[in-house]
């Protein structure tokens, strides 16, 4: 506590001598935040080494409410680390292994991936993290060591890209969450598992962020917003003045116009089924908005005739296989290229015809943007605290953890954005 309070006394002092008001507001927040991380990590040390009851969301059945249980959260193994869960979000991908209609069904599971915490303890061989730190657990990772890490140009680590099949650690493939009533293991997600109050990930999944970034926005940077802007800065890569076309105004979606405005676009065209989503269209500053069952031509026909030619970039956010193919045929020759953002399903099939490769137009996907985690994403940390990507207007919804299934319902109907789940219940 001593350093606490000599802490607290420097802000004081700097309040008391400073001159510029910019830098009293900046620094008085990096002191402050830096003592609630000595006091965080001081309450930890009674927990560290032991196992932690909490609770947590469990998905007992496919399409069937979470069921909020006791759970006991083993401590940390070498290369792990074991995280306090402040806040969570729903992801359509949370969704979509829920209701398991196009994959196999692993159940019971706590999921969740999206989402911030605190360092509650590290495993053996843990030296860039320690208790206190405020952290975004990921989905994918960077160990750091294998060719796609040391590749510039790849995010797509062979020790820790994405595994949904995956059910425990990759250290030993155990589970470290079991029921408190009967000690039954838990499958866990994504190698998150974020819709428990406590949760252990591996440590080249986990990304230090500043601690003045509030941590109900920074959990939405695990995974769709920086998708979406990445797609558009790290991938698609478009001229200042360019034209983007974008499938399917979802958070992926709105967070690519985002990535298009920031990379100077001079129109952004949102394309959806759901006319509701014309008014996020507006909110988020797009330029144009096409239904396509508004129009009896191909939307692609349509899209070609609004840019004299075809758009010189598509981004496509819905997964949907025709949806891609239009984003083909949308290019303009010469230079137009395609990102595939969202997931289709595993027997899907893209077909095109091959003149559209001749006439240089380009397809490509990308996973998590092409951010790699540990180096790249903090750049995204760090637009956000310059005023340069604005998190709120994708907050739509907030609910305890104890209301999860009303996350669930929310996007089911098509009711918003994200929602923001207070794991503090």
């Amino acid at each position: 506590m001593h350093s606490l309070q000599k802490q607290r006394s420097l802000l004081f002092q700097y309040l008391r001598s400073s001159s510029n008001s910019n830098n009293i507001i900046h620094n008085s927040k990096m002191i402050l935040s830096s003592s609630s991380s000595l006091l965080l990590a001081s309450n930890f040390s009674s927990t560290a080494g032991k196992v932690i009851p909490c609770k947590a969301a469990v998905a007992w059945e496919a399409g069937k409410p979470l069921v909020i249980e006791d759970v006991e959260v083993a401590p940390p193994q070498a290369k792990e680390v074991r995280i306090n869960i402040k806040y969570s979000s729903l992801c359509h991908t949370d969704l979509y292994f829920w209701e398991s209609k196009s994959v196999p069904p692993i159940f019971p599971r706590i999921l969740g991936h999206e989402a911030s915490g605190v360092v509650e303890s590290v495993g053996d061989g843990v030296s860039n993290l320690k208790p206190g730190d405020h952290v975004l657990p990921l989905f994918t990772g960077e160990c750091g060591e294998c060719p796609n890490c040391k590749c510039e140009d790849s995010n797509m680590c062979e020790v820790l890209r994405i595994n949904p099949t995956r059910e425990g650690m990759i250290s030993d493939e155990k589970s470290r969450f079991s029921t408190i009533k009967d000690k039954e293991p838990i499958s866990h997600f994504l190698g998150t598992s974020t819709f428990s109050q406590y949760t252990v990930v591996h440590s080249g999944s986990v990304v230090k962020i500043n601690p003045t970034l509030p941590l109900d926005k920074a959990c939405l940077l695990s995974c769709g917003i920086s998708t979406g802007i990445g797609s558009i800065l790290n991938v698609a890569k478009p001229k200042k003045g360019a034209s983007i076309a974008i499938f399917g105004l979802g958070t992926v979606g709105l967070a690519a116009a985002e990535g298009a405005k920031i990379a100077g676009a001079s129109r952004i065209i949102g394309i959806d089924k759901n006319p509701n989503k014309l008014e996020y269209a507006m909110k988020f500053g797009l330029t144009d908005f096409i239904n396509p069952e508004e129009h009896e031509r191909p939307v692609h026909e349509v899209l070609k005739e609004m840019t004299n030619g075809g758009v010189d970039r598509c981004i496509e956010c819905t997964g949907n296989i025709n949806a891609l193919m239009s984003a083909m045929e949308a290019l303009h020759d010469g230079w137009g290229v395609a990102v595939l953002v969202g997931v289709p399903s595993g027997d899907a099939v893209f077909k095109t015809n091959p003149f559209n490769f001749l006439n240089e137009k380009t397809i490509t996907g990308t996973t998590f943007g092409n951010y790699k985690p540990k180096t790249g994403l903090p750049t995204l940390v760090d637009m956000f605290l310059n005023n340069k990507l604005e998190l709120d207007k994708f907050i739509t919804h907030r609910v305890r953890l104890s209301e999860i299934n009303k996350a669930f319902d929310y996007m089911i109907k098509g009711q918003g954005l994200r929602t923001i789940i207070d794991m503090n219940d």
